[in-house]
């Protein structure tokens, strides 16, 4: 097990690249199993979720290679197993995803249950029941679920909550359908819009239209493409966190405002500084920062991997911020620990009107020890600890809380960290942190 030790209350200043985004590159991935031949595939982080992807396909026969930085080759004509090893659905989440390349190819698929981070409940009924409606049977068994289709057809589908990783499932499923799918209710993120691009650069008929609508024409064939993946929002506002919350200054290369419209309206809230650029965005303190509730929604609204870095920052703004997370019944886990830190921060569930519209995961699932919502008060000075990771988020939360605080923090469990970021600790270093990594 690795951990950070991190000496904190330092100011980080400097330039920092992020990479690809770790919701789009390994999606993509597993996009290109759907075509013939070669795709290429650029700014692809080396995260810990892009290595089980590259293992996953190498396991079921491709040919995967990565010939240049952050670059990825995959041929998939070689594919020869439709059945995924039950070691990897305990490290990520992804299997689920591998259906529809599976089934195009083969008609039927075999996927260990998808383990990754146990945030909530995930719930992978949103997946099957759209396959199921592509004329998909699935069952349980041992620990896999079997999903077989003699031939996949096009049908129309609402999903009933927001869900990113089944509107992508769905996407890849229905490319190579016969007929027209057309999925309502679908997620709106810019790393569904990078999926979609990439598969109509390799000859997929694939459109938005109006009122959260996708529309899928299947095609017989999809050719691999060279493809570029999208910056990583969750790295761009952990290092925009990182600036405010030490009271630094720090320009993050390549990230795109358009996919941070939710954060940067709250970063003017609170008094923060932020500049546009062609170079991409410049974040960094100027004046104590202001009390500034959120309230975690589907995109455009305020991302909820976003919710534990600005819970962490707004320990240190002026008044009472009022946090709501209404996408994961279980994201306010990691406070425990901001409190051992000297936060103040009080857990409570919110009165909502009609909590099954409001609320994104199933209520069914929820238990009554969850809390859904946090009162944080500040500004309080942090102080240093000894934590354990329990999932990527909290683990770089847990991270910037160490930057903000005053002495030496240990940080358990930092290969978490490592499934959505690549050399978080050299490019904290990089910018003037403390910060050293123990294997």
């Amino acid at each position: 097990m690795s951990k950070f030790v991190i000496q904190g209350g330092r100011p980080l200043k400097g330039t920092v690249n992020i990479g690809g985004a770790k919701n789009s590159s390994f999606k993509l991935m597993i996009a290109s199993l759907l075509a013939e031949g070669e795709s290429r595939l650029l700014n692809i982080s080396q995260i810990g979720d892009v290595q089980i992807t590259k293992e996953i396909i190498s396991a079921l026969g491709g040919q995967i290679g990565s010939p240049g930085e952050q670059t990825v080759f995959i041929i998939p004509d070689t594919l020869k197993a439709p059945a995924i090893p039950q070691n990897f659905g305990y490290a990520s989440r992804a299997s689920i995803m591998f259906a529809g390349p599976l089934l195009s190819r083969f008609g039927h698929a075999y996927l260990p249950f998808p383990g990754g981070d146990q945030v909530g409940r995930r719930p992978i009924e949103r997946h099957l029941e759209g396959l199921k409606k592509l004329g998909v049977t699935a069952q349980f068994t041992d620990g896999f679920i079997k999903l077989r289709a003699n031939k996949l057809q096009g049908a129309q589908y609402r999903f009933d909550k927001n869900t990113h990783t089944g509107t992508e499932t769905m996407i890849m499923a229905a490319a190579k359908a016969e007929g027209e799918t057309l999925l309502e209710n679908a997620a709106q993120e810019p790393e569904i819009d990078d999926l979609i691009n990439y598969l109509n650069k390799m000859g997929a008929k694939i459109k938005r239209l109006a009122n959260r609508r996708i529309s899928i024409i299947g095609v017989s064939h999809l050719q691999g493409t060279i493809f570029k993946a999208m910056p990583d929002r969750n790295e761009a506002v952990s290092y925009a966190c990182a600036a405010l919350g030490t009271k630094g200054d720090i320009i993050i290369a390549n990230a795109k405002p358009q996919h941070l419209q939710a954060f940067l309206e709250k970063v003017d809230e609170a008094g923060g500084r932020y500049e546009v650029g062609n170079y991409g965005l410049r974040f960094w303190y100027e004046k104590p920062l202001r009390a500034t509730d959120i309230v975690t929604q589907p995109h455009p609204g305020f991302m909820t991997d976003w919710q534990p870095l600005w819970t962490t920052l707004v320990t240190q703004a002026k008044g009472t911020s009022e946090i709501v997370e209404s996408v994961h019944d279980y994201r306010l886990g990691f406070v425990t620990d901001l409190q051992k830190m000297g936060a103040k921060i009080e857990l409570f569930n919110p009165q909502i009107a009609d909590p099954e519209k409001f609320y994104n995961f199933n209520l069914q699932d929820d238990r009554p020890e969850n809390w859904h919502a946090a009162k944080v008060t500040g500004p309080t000075p942090l102080h240093c600890g000894q934590f354990a990771v329990t999932d990527l988020r909290a683990g770089a939360t847990l991270t910037l809380a160490a930057l903000m605080a005053q002495g030496q923090s240990t940080i358990e469990g930092a290969e978490r960290i490592d499934r959505g970021y690549e050399s978080l600790d050299k490019r904290l270093r990089q910018i003037g942190a403390d910060i050293k990594r123990i294997d």
